[in-house]
């Protein structure tokens, strides 16, 4: 009943830190709990095997997750949970820009610089010239380029 302890520990923290790798990135609870059960998994078999299985379970589980880790590695097995499509889209490319320069509307979120504003009843990202805008304020056009809309506060 030991060994079934020993390996499920083993295995449940080795499971959590490759989720903490695939899924989850940057270090968070989830490896560091993983990284915790699995050496909790090798301590338990010292305890209930006594040193020398110990010392065999611990040197045992270190070759086959080094070899795991590099046997992945070479086959690029972890190519399936990797991002490959490259965005090339840019921002208001959907439908031309029907702006002129002058159009009033107004800021829907803030803009520091880069937010969004409402002109005729449609959204667009929008930017400032480096200004700081609040939410629900009245901007105007002062420049398109390259459908870029770039826009200032009015004063009220």
């Amino acid at each position: 009943m030991d060994i079934l302890i020993v390996v499920g520990l083993i295995s449940l923290g080795l499971g959590l830190m490759i989720v903490e790798l695939i899924f989850i990135p940057g270090t968070t609870i989830v490896g560091i709990l993983g990284f915790g059960i699995y050496v909790y998994g090798v301590y338990s078999s010292f305890g209930a095997f006594g040193t020398t299985i110990g010392w065999i379970v611990l040197v045992s589980t270190m070759v086959i997750s080094i070899a795991f880790v590099v046997y992945s590695l070479k086959m690029n097995a972890w190519d399936k949970f990797a991002l490959k499509d490259v965005n090339k889209s840019r921002v208001n490319e959907d439908s031309p820009v029907a702006l002129e320069i002058g159009k009033e509307g107004i800021s829907i979120s803030s803009i520091k610089p880069i937010g969004k504003g409402e002109f005729e009843n449609r959204e667009y990202e929008i930017r400032s010239m480096g200004n700081f805008i609040e939410e629900n304020k009245p901007i105007k056009v002062i420049k398109i380029d390259n459908n870029r809309i770039f826009v200032e506060q009015l004063n009220t």
